[in-house]
């Protein structure tokens, strides 16, 4: 189960890199969120994958699951969640501003 998640991971990476480096703003939105789930999926995976254990530990329970991957998962989610939502308003505002979403042509021409 690892390995498969591994290889998910890394593909979430490898498009998410991909699509950052594209000249439109919604893609570069859309990459960075793939990132955030990629590195979601690599700390879920290297917390490793226990199922059907109890994520805190009491007396008679001897075998558990580690909760703080479980717990900084979640806080990224929610993190993320908010860095999307406040890139895609920016990015809006920029196409309402510009009129256009190229990075090309956002840049200027003042330094050439």
């Amino acid at each position: 189960m690892e390995i498969i998640m591994s290889v998910l991971a890394g593909l979430l990476f490898t498009a998410g890199v991909y699509m950052i480096l594209q000249k439109q703003i919604l893609k570069i939105v859309i990459g960075t969120a793939l990132l955030s789930h990629g590195a979601h999926l690599f700390i879920i995976t290297m917390g490793k994958l226990n199922r059907g254990k109890p994520p805190v530990l009491t007396e008679d329970v001897s075998n558990y699951v580690d909760p703080l991957p479980q717990a900084l998962i979640l806080t990224s989610i929610v993190i993320s969640f908010g860095v999307t939502s406040f890139l895609l308003v920016l990015a809006y505002r920029t196409y309402q501003t510009n009129g256009t979403d190229n990075m090309e042509k956002l840049r200027g021409n003042d330094h050439e």
